[in-house]
């Protein structure tokens, strides 16, 4: 026995996917296609184009985009350098990318507002946790070019009907205003200082966003530093007029949509591109993080990353996130397409016509299966059961001899022999019929 384990050699350990990282099966994939061509429905209404960029980008979008502050640049971003030296980045969100595809193929020239939308994998080194992952899909949409506080409205409307379009109804959207450079920094300068006569009451991550990034502290989840900010000074009180009344007509365009919201002072975006309008979508069924979508206005980003001053808003919502919430919300099952026909041979000259005719099925735009591990008949009837086909197309011997097939209707347990091409005809408009 010792001799046969040596001989066998040491065991190879199982390659498996990388921590925070998921495999999508092909039974997980109806409900995503599902989600994609409903979202692709409802950004064509609102005048949305797809818009696709690299995986990869030079890491100085990031830095120069997002902000050297920010966790993503500082924590969570998966850089490396390429063969020529260059810093490179997997792609952490997708509002920089579109920014810089927006100024390097000069859309600025056409027609404005450019309005993109895409679906894109992100990357960021984090905790996995429920519905967050180190790879994960995001939907999204971008409209490059107006300072219109209505189209702030449109683009949360944009988010809120994709919501509806799919049944995401228990979610409640928060929103707030950042203001704008002239209007924040005054109250960034207060908040430190509030900051600063609170630090040993705060833990050592709102310590260290004290220089950088006092904003961030609003988002901290650890319970005494949410009672410290409490009573920190709000924004709210420091906009300058144009941004108060920019804030005023997007709560009042959302409420021509129809769309309910909640003033929340504590919101703010993890992105230092953020001006004025920030928003995020919250679903109660996620727990403690229940941020299901989110955005807002950047009026700076582009000319951050060497394009012309543009404005411009967008948002993104993790397709994870949704399909979470979808399912822990009693969503239905969404499968993949059963076949029209699951053919059965039961010879090697059977199993040669039985081929050939799922040619000219499949040929004619027709869904079939058969049988590849040769089974006995009676396994392949069963086969052609768990497939959830309409029918079992029987390809024998006394058949070959007659030129015929027998074409069994499985819900109705009943069959009838028939020429091949009828059978082939049959199934076709069985087919054609469901559409």
């Amino acid at each position: 026995m010792g001799d046969a384990r040596r001989a066998a050699g040491p065991r190879i350990e199982p390659v498996v996917a990388p921590k925070g990282t998921y495999d999508i099966l092909p039974e997980d994939q109806p409900q995503r296609t599902w989600l994609l061509e409903r979202a692709a429905s409802v950004f064509a209404r609102y005048g949305y184009g797809r818009l696709d960029t690299p995986l990869f980008e030079e890491t100085r979008l990031f830095s120069r985009g997002v902000g050297e502050s920010t966790d993503i640049v500082r924590k969570e971003m998966y850089t490396f350098e390429d063969n020529g030296g260059r810093s490179m980045t997997l792609r952490p969100e997708g509002t920089a990318p579109a920014a810089r595809a927006f100024v390097e193929h000069g859309m600025h020239t056409r027609p404005l507002p450019v309005k993109v939308w895409y679906y894109w994998p992100m990357f960021r080194y984090e905790a996995p946790q429920s519905g967050r992952y180190r790879q994960h899909f995001q939907l999204g949409v971008e409209a490059l070019g107006s300072h219109s506080p209505v189209l702030d409205a449109e683009v949360i409307g944009v988010l809120h009907a994709l919501y509806k379009e799919i049944g995401l109804m228990r979610v409640e959207l928060r929103f707030n205003s950042m203001g704008c450079r002239a209007c924040r920094r005054p109250y960034t300068d207060r908040l430190r200082s509030f900051l600063q006569a609170h630090q040993g009451d705060l833990c050592d991550e709102c310590r260290e966003r004290m220089d950088l990034n006092p904003l961030r502290s609003f988002d901290c989840k650890v319970p005494y530093c949410r009672e410290v900010m409490d009573s920190a000074p709000r924004l709210a009180d420091f906009l300058c007029e144009e941004c108060a009344e920019h804030h005023h007509t997007v709560k009042r365009h959302l409420e021509l949509q129809g769309v309910e919201f909640v003033e929340d002072h504590r919101l703010v975006r993890g992105m230092d591109y953020y001006t004025r309008t920030t928003f995020e979508f919250q679903a109660a069924n996620l727990g403690a993080q229940s941020g299901v979508g989110g955005g807002g206005r950047y009026d700076n980003l582009v000319e951050a990353i060497g394009g012309p001053p543009t404005p411009g808003v967008g948002w993104g919502s993790g397709v994870e996130r949704i399909l979470l919430a979808l399912n822990r919300g009693g969503a239905p099952e969404v499968r993949s397409r059963a076949p029209a026909a699951y053919l059965v041979a039961v010879s090697a000259p059977a199993r040669e016509t039985a081929f050939g005719l799922a040619h000219d099925l499949r040929a004619r735009g027709v869904t079939v299966d058969l049988d590849f591990m040769m089974r006995s008949m009676k396994g392949q009837m069963k086969q052609a059961g768990r497939s959830g086909a309409a029918f079992a197309l029987i390809v024998g011997d006394e058949e070959l001899q007659a030129g015929q097939v027998t074409l069994r209707y499985l819900a109705e347990a009943r069959e009838e022999r028939l020429a091949a091409e009828a059978a082939v005809n049959t199934i076709v408009q069985w087919e054609e019929s469901r559409g």
